[in-house]
């Protein structure tokens, strides 16, 4: 396994794998085996897997964790070799922004993602999703992809990345992996190291209140308004601080009528000072 810390490196050694199919795996370090899991999801469809180490300061907001966010390089490159890929890059800040001073944005070119990106997360997060779609563009023009998988635990930024591929024609297959869970149903997440024993244990109700609602659409109900604020008031009284807990559309997250088949229950919320998100798709 190679590690790059320049593009010049990294182009250097993707210029020797014309022909072949190059599967691209982006993450912020920390890894766990829902990242592990992406990397062996690339590995079935691609000749050579890339895997990006780079925590974005474009996606975090003002009070956010950008400082604390853990950086693991070796621990990461430990798990990554065992599962085979074959690249890793971790730039560094002014490798991927070369004329990023840390706070004039108006000196940075950034790429605003449609709507999609102001609703759930993006409503409480300005600006997060427009540094995705820029830190994710950028990489996409570095590593050049066949094949880019995520997990759908971001449910929202893979869908502003479907939309971002698509719009600008980058003509990258985009894989979206199902959620991997600790057997509590926590879902896997570079944010759980934040929590105690105690509230990892508690972290678990997130995704049972999910499970409720999946419950309750199946035997029929419709009130999907009320549906969530009923898990949000279960939620508040167990001591989280509730962002969201939505029910929208498979397709392109937009309110559901009635009569629509696929959903996506989304939800958000602070447990201590560790915010978590979840979801649950719906094919009734």
């Amino acid at each position: 396994m190679q590690l790059f810390h320049t593009l010049r490196e990294l182009r250097a050694f993707l210029d020797g794998c014309a022909g072949k199919r190059i599967g691209f795996v982006p993450t912020m370090g920390n890894l766990h085996a829902g990242h592990c899991q992406l990397v062996t999801q690339a590995k079935g469809r691609a000749d050579i897997v890339v895997v990006s180490i780079f925590v974005n300061p474009l996606q975090f907001g003002a009070n956010e964790d950008f400082g604390s966010y853990p950086r693991t390089l070796q621990a990461d490159c430990d798990q990554l070799r065992t599962v085979g890929a074959d690249v890793v890059f971790a730039p560094a800040v002014d490798e991927m922004y070369p004329d990023f001073n840390g706070q004039d944005l108006m000196q940075q070119v950034i790429v605003q993602p449609p709507h999609l990106a102001d609703i759930l997360c993006g409503a409480s997060r300005p600006g997060h999703f427009a540094g995705v779609a820029t830190v994710v563009t950028k990489l996409f023009n570095m590593v050049k992809p066949d094949l880019a998988v995520f997990g759908k635990k971001d449910y929202q930024q893979l869908m502003v990345i479907r939309t971002m591929v698509r719009q600008l024609n980058f003509g990258i297959e985009i894989l979206g992996v199902d959620t991997m869970r600790e057997s509590s149903g926590l879902a896997m997440s570079s944010r759980n190291s934040y929590l105690t024993p105690e509230q990892k244990h508690q972290a678990a109700q997130l995704y049972a209140q999910l499970q409720q609602i999946l419950t309750a659409l199946k035997h029929g109900r419709r009130d999907y308004i009320t549906l969530c604020q009923e898990s949000i008031s279960s939620l508040e009284k167990q001591g989280w601080q509730v962002d969201y807990v939505d029910i929208r559309s498979q397709t392109d997250l937009s309110d559901p009528s009635p009569d629509k088949t696929e959903l996506v229950i989304l939800a958000a919320a602070k447990l201590g000072n560790t915010r978590l998100i979840d979801n649950c798709e719906v094919n009734l």
